[in-house]
């Protein structure tokens, strides 16, 4: 493929804006919208106009936010994980997972301070927060994994961006002035791509802990209070691992969709989707040993403190979305990905990445409101159902998250065209000899 082929397929979404674009556009912002007017009604009228009540405080917002932080995850460890290790099928992919992260970190940071019913002293948490609070920890590790996240984007985007400042110079004048400054005066020298490499590898080192250590923070706040389903010592690993799942999912997704919509079949193959199929068939088993592992040590001590739970899970009022989650969660997906003819199939492979967001999903509400409707004193089980306020917010939310993506797409190249410039044909890769073959 010549190199201004790639360079006009890959540039041309860019170019070019479709009426069903803006359709899109108009119909995530008109979403966007209602949520807005609900959450000026919260706001106004306070916390009343949810279902969030004395005994259960915590409701939809916060799996939103348990949530989409956790699909933040994807771009950060995957990314870096591949390039570290060489994969070179990783390129076409790589920059929609790092927009994944960049998109949904934006989304599910919000989703704490619409739910206090006083917005204005989320500066307590800094001003007055306590050392001791995981609340501080994790306004810490989320400002951080943020900043770091946006620059782990932005040092990529680098050679594309003064591509875009030479080639598209009929664009508005905005646009031109947007990649003139982000592209930092990028040339191409040999002395610039040294320093860019330099950031890259000092990134993706640091990026590493970061976004491990900010679900586990997330998940302290849970396993750090003394309530039924809560007290665990291994919420850590178990979030992280139901990030990293949710967030591959998530990127298949992603691929799925833009491989549609902007015709890339011939740089997003079926090899993308088997290889991340694999990963997530492997993250699914994982998810499954920790679940069996949360629940089979409690359910076998039976303690009294943790029986009214768990049977209300098994078989009590949450029991159709507790084992809906394991089946089509858990079980269904894994079958799925495992038998040869579906993982092969990308509408198999979608079928699954599906059926597992929205399970991991339902999975964050129960932990969530299924810990604070159990009752800690002989008193009866806290009822929670979220309001149209909440449904409204909780949609805004989804839909930003598509209409920052589709944004972003509409601005860079979804695909890393410098990326691909230098990667080596796969005849070109086997004919390099390890270096135990040159040295014989």
């Amino acid at each position: 493929m010549s190199d201004d082929t790639l360079v006009a397929d890959l540039l041309r979404p860019i170019r070019r804006t479709t009426r069903a674009y803006w359709a899109l556009i108009l119909g995530l912002g008109l979403v966007v919208s209602v949520g807005v007017f609900a959450y000026l009604l919260q706001l106004r009228s306070g916390l009343q106009v949810t279902a969030m009540r004395n005994q259960v405080s915590w409701g939809i917002y916060i799996a939103n936010f348990v949530f989409f932080i956790g699909i933040s995850h994807v771009g950060a460890l995957m990314s870096a994980i591949l390039r570290l290790s060489g994969a070179e099928w990783r390129r076409p992919i790589t920059r929609m997972a790092e927009a994944v992260t960049v998109c949904s970190l934006a989304v599910g940071a919000a989703m704490p301070i619409i739910d206090l019913g006083r917005p204005d002293r989320l500066l307590n948490v800094v001003t007055m927060g306590r050392l001791q609070s995981a609340i501080l920890w994790d306004f810490l590790s989320i400002f951080t994994y943020l900043t770091g996240s946006v620059l782990f984007l932005y040092l990529f985007l680098i050679p594309d961006v003064a591509l875009m400042r030479d080639r598209l110079t009929r664009l508005g004048p905005w646009k031109r002035k947007l990649y003139r400054v982000l592209s930092l005066g990028w040339t191409g020298t040999a002395n610039q791509k040294r320093r860019l490499e330099r950031s890259i590898g000092v990134m993706t080192l640091l990026i590493l802990p970061i976004a491990i250590s900010v679900h586990t923070v997330v998940s302290w706040i849970f396993a750090m209070t003394l309530r039924v389903g809560w007290n665990s010592s291994i919420f850590g690993p178990y979030f992280v691992a139901g990030a990293l799942f949710s967030g591959v999912a998530t990127v298949l997704l992603a691929m799925a969709v833009f491989r549609r919509t902007f015709h890339l079949e011939k740089y997003i193959t079926e090899r993308h989707f088997r290889n991340l199929a694999l990963i997530l068939l492997v993250l699914d088993l994982v998810y499954i040993y920790f679940t069996i592992n949360e629940y089979l040590v409690v359910s076998y001590k039976m303690e009294s403190s943790e029986s009214l739970l768990l049977q209300a899970l098994y078989t009590g009022e949450y029991a159709g979305m507790f084992w809906a989650i394991q089946f089509f969660g858990l079980i269904v997906p894994a079958v799925l990905l495992a038998i040869p003819r579906t993982r092969t199939s990308t509408a198999g492979i979608i079928v699954a990445a599906v059926l597992i967001n929205g399970a991991m999903w339902l999975k964050r509400y129960l932990i969530v409101v299924s810990s604070l409707a159990a009752p800690g004193v002989p008193i009866d089980w806290g009822a929670y159902f979220p309001t149209w306020v909440e449904w409204s917010i909780t949609a805004a939310g989804f839909a930003g998250f598509a209409l920052l993506f589709a944004l972003f797409a509409k601005v860079f190249p979804i695909i890393s065209i410098w990326e691909l410039r230098e990667e080596k044909p796969e005849a070109e890769r086997e004919a390099v000899p390890s270096p135990s073959e040159a040295r014989t």
